[in-house]
This record gives structure tokens, C-alpha cells and sequence, in this order.
């Protein structure tokens, strides 16, 4: 007898529908699985042969063949253990083939017949709904998708739940979208004495969803200031919400399935290699830069970060998303990112202090920021020096304005942009380029004049005078959105600075 079950597979943020087939005959008994599967999936008929047995079952003295179909597409995961238990318990006559014939399976299975969370329910129940299918998925797993939209959700939390269901012994109740609890508490800007003009920078940083760079001392507080950026941006809305999450769920990152309103803020080490940077490794995983999608990634000490792995940021800060490309794998993820990255003069940090400075000064900073390319340099819309605290500064009351008066200037600047931008595809003035761009910021004859001179000046590439403009746009935006003018474009021109040797 043969049995048929419907699930998926994952190809980056792509979901590609599966048919786990069951055949039963006559022959020595075996148990196997084809259609390329990994080593979880091969794994997987140990975790269903107990999971059947703690409900009462035993497979049949036959030969069992369970065919994955595609038979040509890599099969990656522990989600196909649900499929595969009801397609056997079909074939044993447990189950008939219309009990979730109109569904979508996914969820690992334990030795005791318990259904465990797996990575990938947002965007199966997406797909299913495509599809005008239903899901059954793990019941931790049941708020996630609920977010997919009108799609019958069965998430049981046992086996044996699912089939008294199917039987009509049990009701499985539909689960409802959830939202994760969060605290909505930020580090305040307060807490920063002094340094009001990387402040100012980050207002526009966070007003325009720009690049920053900071570069000055240790303890001068630029870990701070960037811990202090996501306490200055609008939360998700819910299109971008579902967006962010697809990638999360697909890492398996969606605590309890509840999705977040709250923009991802990533900070790896600058040990982080390559793959867990821009995602890869044997399964094609999305990395740091998407799993920071819509949101901040934070580089301190970027100047020690392995230089491939900086150099691999380049496409994805243009283009805003990262393609990988495997021998048996090519997939793309989501990768529109706000980089924030803070950086040390030299090795020893204290570059501008004779009293502390090495011997090697100035060659030591040319070398040390030479680390950073011209071209990753040329894509950071603002670049600021962040100096050493005065004590004068530490003594004085802390500042009466915080991260509410900010995020409320931020919130109108944003909104602005939103409206500007509405049916282009287009979020913030960091992604506008080209002919657009030339549209929302064009240039009086003053402010022309002044560019003209910087670009000869500073040596300003066409991406330079483009970010230029981008900044001019935010800062007249934070005015209230007028036209841009001559003080914005001098005020932006200030944020552009060339590294010791360039």
C-alpha cells in the first residue's frame, strides 16, 4: 500500500513543495529513505520508529521505502519526521489519506511521540497558504503560523493528539498570531555625557537608516552610542515584521513562534568568520548581515575583522541582499542592513595623545586603517571621530534630552520618507540612488557650487556625491521635509573623511 503526505523544503527564503511517498511490500524487511536526504533526514526513521512505538505501533516485517520527491532536491532537516509518521500510519491503515491530504507537514518527532519545534513554520505556512492548503506543525510553533493568514493551523503537541483528531476524538484548537513580550527599555542617550556631535550623527544615522562609522579612542563611548541606535528607530511595521521573521524562523530564531516588532540589533565578534558573517556553511544557513535584515549590525573593532569577511559586505550593502553560491546550492537571502561600525585610530588606541601614543605614530594609524578598503570606506554614508571624554564633561548633570525627544524627530523624519517613497519599493533615503535620488534632492545653484568644489577637493567618487546628497536629504527631512539646501549639504559634507593613507 502506498501513502502520500505533503511537506517542504528550503532553498534560502525560497520553499519548494515535497511529497513524502510510503511503499510497503513484500521482500526482507528494511527500513529505507531516499531522495537525497541528509544526515538528519536518514536519522529521521529512528526518531519515527520510536515515536510509532510510544504510541502503540510497531512497523510490519516488510520492506518500506520512503521516497522523498523530488528525488533530485537535497532534503535538509529534522521537519520531515512528522511527514513521514503520518505517511506511514496511512499506509498501516491508521490514518486515511484525506485526514491531511489539504495540508502542509513539518515538525521533528521525539522518541516519545512528542512534537518538537523546528526552523522554517513561517514560511511553510506562507507557502501552504499559497497553495490554499492548511498546516499541522509543532504546537509551540502554532502562534508562528497563524501570522500566514486565513490557512486551517493543526499544531498538536503529541502524536497521538493529531490522530485523535483526525478520528475525531479531539478538537486541536486554532492557534492565534503571536507577538513576543518584550521590554521596551533601551539605553537611554542620557546615560552619554559630551560627545554632541556623534549624537547629532547618529540622529541622522537613525533618521535615514545610513552607514556610520565612529573612530576614536578606547573608552571614549563609542560602543555606547551604537547600543543606543535601536532605542532611536520606529519599530517594525507588520509587512517588515513578517519579513524579519521569515529569516529568523528559517535560522530558527523565533522564540515560542512569536514574532518580533522590535529591530534586530547584531553584534558579532570580530572573530566571526565569513559563512556566520555572510551566511553559508554545508546547509546555505543565513548569516549575521541578513539575520540583521531591516534592522542594525554592529562592527566594533572593525578594522580586526578578517578582511575577506569585510570585503564580502560590499555586494550585500548595495544591493540589499547576499547571494550564496554552493556546488550543490544557490540561494539569496534578504540583506538591507544599517552597518554600524566603530574603530580605534591605531593598535594602542590613543593616536592623538602624545603622552600614551607608541613610537611608531603616525605609520602605526596608516597601516592599522588601511586594514578597511577604499571601496567598503566609500559605502559609509557618515564618518565621525568620537574623542576622549573631557573630565569637565563627566562632572556636568546628565543631559536633558534623551532617546524619547530623538526617536519622536527620528519617527516624523521617517514617516516623511515613507510617504516620498510609497509604490517605488523603496524604504529610506539610504536606498535611493541614481536619477531617483537627483529627483528628491536636487541642488540650487549654491549648493551645487559647493559640492562642485568638495568633489575636487575631497576627491569624491560618484558613490561619495551620492551619499552626500542621501544625508543632505535626512537632514533636510528632520526639518520637516522642505527642499534641500545649501547649509544641509555643507552640514552633510562634513560627515566625509579620508583614512591616513588614502
Amino acid at each position: 500500500m502506498a501513502a502520500r503526505v505533503r511537506t517542504v523544503a528550503f532553498q534560502g527564503v525560497d520553499v519548494l513543495g515535497v511529497d513524502v511517498q510510503v511503499q510497503m511490500a513484500g521482500g526482507v524487511p528494511a527500513f529505507a529513505i531516499v531522495g537525497l536526504p541528509d544526515k538528519q533526514v536518514a536519522e529521521s526513521k529512528e526518531r519515527v520508529r520510536g515515536a510509532l512505538t510510544a504510541i502503540g505501533l510497531g512497523l510490519p516485517g516488510k520492506r518500506i521505502i520512503v521516497n522523498l520527491a523530488p528525488a533530485d532536491l537535497a532534503k535538509e532537516g529534522t521537519h520531515f519526521d512528522l511527514p513521514i509518521a503520518l505517511a506511514l500510519l496511512i499506509a498501516l491503515g491508521a490514518l486515511t489519506s484525506d485526514d491531511v491530504a489539504q495540508h502542509v507537514c513539518l515538525g521533528e518527532l521525539g522518541l516519545d511521540g512528542s512534537i518538537a519545534p523546528v526552523a522554517g513554520v513561517l514560511p511553510a505556512a506562507m507557502h501552504a497558504a499559497k497553495q490554499g492548503l492548511g498546516l499541522v506543525c509543532p504546537k509551540v510553533q502554532g502562534g508562528e503560523a497563524a501570522w500566514a493568514g486565513e490557512l486551517d493551523v493543526l499544531a498538536p503537541d503529541h502524536l497521538i493528539q493529531l490522530i485523535n483528531h483526525c478520528k475525531g476524538r479531539q478538537i486541536l484548537a486554532a492557534p492565534k498570531p503571536q507577538l513576543a513580550e518584550e521590554d521596551a527599555r533601551y539605553p537611554d542617550l542620557k546615560d552619554i555625557k559630551g560627545q554632541e556631535s556623534a549624537k547629532r550623527a547618529l540622529e541622522i544615522a537613525a533618521a535615514g537608516a545610513h552607514n556610520l562609522l565612529m573612530l576614536g579612542p578606547p573608552g571614549s563611548g563609542k560602543s555606547m552610542l551604537a547600543a543606543r541606535l535601536p532605542g532611536l528607530l520606529p519599530p517594525l511595521d507588520p509587512a517588515e515584521a513578517l519579513e524579519t521573521s521569515m529569516i529568523h524562523s528559517l535560522a530558527g530564531h523565533l522564540q515560542d513562534g512569536k514574532l518580533k516588532r522590535r529591530r534586530p540589533f547584531r553584534d558579532p565578534h570580530h572573530s566571526a568568520s565569513l559563512p556566520s558573517l555572510v551566511g553559508g556553511g554545508q546547509r546555505a544557513k543565513p548569516g549575521e548581515i541578513s539575520l540583521a535584515h531591516l534592522g542594525v549590525l554592529f562592527l566594533d573593532e572593525l578594522p580586526e575583522f578578517q578582511r575577506a569577511t569585510l570585503e564580502a559586505l560590499r555586494q550585500p550593502m548595495e544591493s540589499g541582499r547576499v547571494s550564496i553560491a554552493r556546488a550543490n546550492a544557490h540561494v539569496t537571502y534578504p540583506a538591507r542592513v544599517q552597518l554600524v561600525a566603530a574603530m580605534n585610530p591605531c593598535p594602542c588606541g590613543h593616536l592623538d595623545d602624545p603622552q600614551q601614543a607608541c613610537g611608531r605614530a603616525p605609520k602605526c594609524a596608516q597601516d592599522y586603517q588601511s586594514r578597511i578598503s577604499g571601496p567598503l570606506f566609500d559605502r559609509i554614508d557618515l564618518h565621525i571621530d568620537v574623542p576622549a571624554v573631557s573630565a569637565a564633561d563627566l562632572t556636568l548633570p546628565p543631559p536633558s534630552e534623551g532617546s524619547a525627544q530623538v526617536a519622536a524627530r527620528v519617527a516624523r523624519a521617517r514617516a516623511i520618507q515613507t510617504e516620498r517613497y510609497k509604490g517605488n519599493g523603496i524604504r529610506t533615503n539610504a536606498e535611493a540612488d541614481g536619477e531617483l535620488l537627483e529627483q528628491i534632492a536636487p541642488l540650487d545653484e549654491p549648493s551645487r557650487k559647493l559640492i562642485t568644489q568638495a568633489i575636487d577637493r575631497f576627491r569624491l567618487s560618484a558613490r561619495g556625491f551620492h551619499r552626500v546628497l542621501r544625508v543632505a536629504r535626512t537632514l533636510a527631512d528632520l526639518e520637516g521635509g522642505g527642499a534641500v539646501k545649501q547649509i544641509h549639504v555643507a552640514e552633510a559634507l562634513t560627515y566625509r573623511r579620508v583614512l591616513p593613507g588614502r
